[in-house]
């Protein structure tokens, strides 16, 4: 009796990378943010405007979880951390654009990445599963 072991390749392995990456990095911003580090600029007049300390707590938790969710799509590749992934990297993407105000060029960095990693996540990888069965 043959046990197939689940594998994760091709864009969903890089979405997976993506989130790991991108988890760590909102880590890091809701840490500095948390500090109130003097790295970010509060601009004036700006549409919609935020505690940045309580944006540094929103970025600090949605990083673990982000990351958590990468790692494990990175190990299972189950349909239920793709969902996951999705609908964290939208979440991500939504705190990253509110976060512009406060570091534009990493903010809009992020919603890159998170938008790629929702592409990557979305795409079918099935032709590359029947092709190397």
């Amino acid at each position: 009796m043959a046990t197939q072991k689940n594998y994760v390749s091709g864009w969903t392995a890089f979405a997976a990378v993506l989130m790991i990456f991108g988890g760590a990095m909102a880590f890091l911003e809701g840490i500095s943010a948390i500090a109130k580090d003097d790295v970010f600029v509060s601009t004036r007049n700006y549409v919609f405007s935020f505690s940045l300390t309580g944006w540094g707590w929103i970025h600090l938790i949605l990083g673990i979880i982000i990351l958590l969710a990468g790692v494990a799509l990175l190990s299972t590749g189950a349909m239920w951390a793709r969902i996951v992934g999705v609908i964290l990297a939208g979440l991500g993407a939504l705190a990253n654009f509110l976060w512009i105000p406060h570091y534009p060029f990493w903010a809009i960095v992020l919603v890159a990445i998170d938008i790629f990693i929702i592409w990557a996540l979305c795409t079918n990888d099935h032709q590359h599963h029947a092709a190397t069965r």
